[in-house]
């Protein structure tokens, strides 16, 4: 098996993110342009849903169609994976009928058991560990408005979860500084953060971490899955809510991002998607441009084994 896969951004060097990220925003200007542009054609993009999503879905789906090519959803009724039928099998047999296949799970297993048994790319779509498609996103709208994100500061606040994971592993391969913000017991991978060394560090205050950021991010506090803790989290992460005082403490020219859907008045105030810092469509956006760039990548210059 020799198709590359996409299942971290640890997976990719520097050189070939930088390259990912530029062009998303070349396919994005030809976008704006009404230029036509088709390298996929006939070629089909494979989409298990285990969990359920909005940009997700829209984003590969309609790239898939923009590139020539199309995409085949697949819902948690329409799979059962690793229940009915082991993971491998059900990539073995995908695998000889897609060009490339793209999950959005729960476990990281599942999809280093369906990469490796898969003779076609696998694009990490989220899981509990990670969402590197996001951050590639969040990578190019960095790039777009303020250029290069090496050397600034960035700061996470709330969950250390599978989007904070992610972000660690853009300050390894992007080389910034991130501050996690987060409550004693909610912090991100310690494997993560122990390979970052200093380029990371925990705080428990959301205002020490934003001191001085050039990029402030966010998610929900309860994710899918963790409906049962919403209410505990929400007492618990209460003084962790991104105002636009806090960003006040940020650098002048700071951009904030949220991974979206956003709960106004939870994670954020009722008011900061409206704020002139935001660029949280721009970057909802860019999940389209980057995944183009990504399946352009994996599937044209696929190699089969």
């Amino acid at each position: 098996m020799s198709a590359r896969h996409f299942l971290s951004m640890l997976d990719y060097t520097t050189d070939e993110l930088l390259g990912l990220i530029r062009r998303g925003s070349e396919l994005k200007d030809l976008r704006e342009r009404g230029v036509l542009y088709e390298p996929l054609k006939n070629r089909v993009l494979g989409m298990i849903f285990e969990k359920a999503s909005t940009r997700t879905r829209i984003s590969f789906e309609a790239g898939m169609i923009q590139l020539g090519g199309q995409a085949i959803f697949l819902s948690p009724r329409d799979t059962q994976l690793g229940r009915g039928e082991p993971i491998a099998d059900a990539a073995r047999v995908m695998s000889r009928m897609v060009d490339a296949v793209m999950i959005r799970t729960f476990a990281h297993s599942n999809l280093t058991e369906f990469a490796a048994n898969s003779r076609v790319p696998v694009i990490n779509g989220l899981s509990d560990d990670l969402h590197p498609c996001q951050l590639l996103a969040d990578m190019q709208t960095f790039h777009e408005h303020r250029g290069s994100i090496a050397g600034k500061s960035v700061a996470w606040i709330g969950d250390g979860n599978n989007m904070c994971n992610s972000y660690i592993e853009a300050a390894i391969r992007f080389d910034f500084e991130l501050r996690v913000a987060c409550p004693e017991g909610y912090e991100p991978n310690a494997e993560l953060l122990k390979l970052a060394g200093a380029r990371v560090r925990v705080v428990r205050d959301p205002r020490e971490a934003v001191a001085g950021a050039h990029l402030v991010s966010t998610d929900v506090w309860a994710s899918m899955g963790q409906e049962a803790e919403a209410e505990a989290r929400m007492r618990l992460f209460h003084s962790f809510q991104v105002t636009r005082a806090l960003l006040d403490g940020a650098a002048k020219d700071v951009l904030f991002m949220h991974c979206l859907p956003a709960h106004r008045g939870e994670e954020i105030s009722e008011d900061l998607l409206d704020d002139p810092r935001s660029v949280a469509w721009d970057q909802a956006e860019n999940r389209l441009h980057a995944q183009k760039a990504l399946l352009e990548l994996l599937v044209e210059h696929a190699h089969y084994a």
